[in-house]
């Protein structure tokens, strides 16, 4: 395997016969698009409201004790 110095460039990648295609240069590799997520519902955003307001209601009594 050729050697490189620390701050020099990555050699290059060149494919061999019988053998899968190089990755491509960096740390990305291609891969299909993922799919979008739904928005939340109004249900949802109540239970994190809720959640939230007991969450706060039972810090300010943690306080006060």
């Amino acid at each position: 395997m050729d050697e490189r110095l620390p701050d020099g460039p990555l050699p290059p990648a060149y494919p061999i016969p019988g053998a899968r295609p190089p990755q491509p240069d960096g740390d990305r590799v291609p891969c299909p698009p993922h799919a979008t997520r739904a928005p939340l519902t109004r249900r949802q955003y109540a239970y994190g409201i809720a959640i939230a307001v007991v969450v706060l209601v039972l810090f300010v009594v943690g306080i006060l004790r």
